[in-house]
């Protein structure tokens, strides 16, 4: 696709997510945000609040990818496990952070600190702070792992602060047309054109609209030229349709 491909993968870790009480909101955000840095999310995965899920996932993707995200299980009650199971997962331990704890008795401003905020500002050894506009306990990084809340406007706020610790890529450029014709009718001459494009990538994402059956063409590349002339083609397949 690229002179310069970073891959990239998401922990999504929740009880709530799985058993659908909750809907997710990080995924299509974080991809879209990291995809204008030229960083691709190529693998998600679901999780448990369960420590050995959490530790497989997290050890066997940090190794696979060239970054590693994770949303949720870092507030303050008793299943969010995320913090000890990422220090487990590199063999540290956990501890308030210092920085965290100064931080959070200046907004306290001489209010009591509860085991359960104290909890919220543990990171394991080595990782370094990540913070979010939204609130005072912090997300962090360790290695290439990047552990963040599972709140959407918190887990947006870290964001920012991730944007220097992030190698950037060639960021992939896209085009979408739509036929108005079922996939059948088209897929073999798609396939053609991919073939002629080893540089961009051809998706037909199908969709039915009152009544009708088309599909959505979907090229990407980083090469501008080569996604022009692909562009091109396919406007002939849909002309011809």
């Amino acid at each position: 696709m690229g002179k310069i491909v970073i891959r990239a993968s998401l922990v999504i870790i929740g009880d709530e997510i799985l058993s659908g009480r909750t809907e997710d909101k990080n995924l299509s955000y974080l991809a879209k945000w990291l995809a204008k840095l030229g960083i691709d999310i190529c693998e998600v995965r679901i999780v448990l609040d369960v420590e050995r899920d959490i530790i497989t996932a997290v050890n066997n993707l940090r190794k696979k990818y060239d970054y590693v995200f994770t949303t949720g299980g870092i507030g303050p009650t008793h299943d969010d496990i995320t913090t000890d199971s990422i220090a487990k997962a590199f063999g540290v331990e956990a501890r308030v952070d210092d920085s965290a704890l100064e931080k959070m008795k200046d907004f306290l401003d001489g209010k009591e600190l509860t085991e359960p905020l104290l909890k919220m500002l543990k990171i394991p050894e080595g990782g370094e702070l990540i913070y979010s506009p939204a609130t005072k306990a912090p997300g962090y990084k360790i290695g290439n792992v990047f552990v963040m809340a599972g709140i959407p406007k918190i887990m947006q706020g870290m964001l920012e602060g991730m944007y220097d610790y992030l190698e950037k890529g060639d960021v992939v450029h896209s085009k979408s047309l739509d036929i108005m014709v079922g996939e059948s009718f088209f897929a073999e001459d798609l396939a053609l054109i991919q073939n002629k494009f080893k540089n961009v990538s051809v998706g037909s994402y199908p969709f039915s609209r009152d009544g009708l059956y088309g599909a959505t063409i979907v090229i990407r590349s980083t090469q501008e030229s080569d996604l022009a002339s692909c562009e091109s083609l396919v406007k002939d397949l849909i002309a011809k349709l």
